[in-house]
């Protein structure tokens, strides 16, 4: 059993991570300012769920593989880094025609869930992060150290849930309000694509 005292610090500290610029929500603000609010929350909704995927790589020792295989790190980050260019490329393509008429890409809910979801499990230092994030509070003396990093994990994913969707809806707001302008949506969707390109150059250079 986690000390009331040792979650509420834990949570504390998850919600100023959630806040400080990252590219997860970073990726939530571009992609909610694209596609709308609901678009956003349903992106964030991925994000969190591949957090469970780190979270049993930490409470299993997977993690350790991705901080010690020089290989499988950088294999993982490369796919993560082409999907986000892929992304950028779409985002691209819904640039206007000869018509001068935007051709958005309309995007279900189920794609930009897988969005979110690839977003954050090809990212290797979540994974990283956990495993250094999340041990540090959990005490063998508190009980299984695993179910405690299940805990810990389940806390951290209902901190970034909140966060992220507070920014998909505030960006989400500023997003419909730009649309008014026939041009807007183009240029949302340039931007978008922009920030998708820097995301992929940063994780492809990131280091363990």
């Amino acid at each position: 059993m986690i000390p009331i005292e040792t979650a509420g610090m834990f949570v504390v500290a998850s919600v100023a991570l959630a806040l400080a610029p990252g590219p997860d929500n970073i990726f939530v603000l571009a992609q909610s300012a694209m596609s709308g609010r609901i678009a956003g929350v349903i992106v964030t909704l991925g994000l969190c769920t591949g957090l469970i995927f780190h979270t049993l790589a930490v409470a299993f020792g997977v993690a350790v593989v991705f901080q010690t295989s020089a290989v499988a790190f950088t294999v993982l980050k490369l796919v993560g880094a082409a999907y986000l260019l892929y992304l950028a490329w779409m985002a691209f393509r819904a640039a206007p025609g000869a018509s001068g008429d935007a051709d958005p890409v309309k995007l279900s809910t189920r794609e930009l869930y897988v969005r979110g979801l690839v977003m954050n499990v090809a990212n290797p230092k979540v994974a990283i992060f956990f495993m250094a994030f999340l041990p540090q509070f959990a005490e063998p003396a508190n009980g299984s150290v695993p179910a405690q990093i299940a805990v810990l994990g389940a806390l951290f994913m209902a901190c970034a849930l909140a966060v992220f969707s507070a920014i998909a809806w505030a960006a989400g707001n500023l997003g419909a309000w730009f649309q008014q302008s026939e041009r807007a949506p183009v240029v949302l969707n340039r931007i978008a694509g922009t920030v998708f390109v820097a995301l992929a150059l940063r994780l492809a250079v990131a280091d363990r």
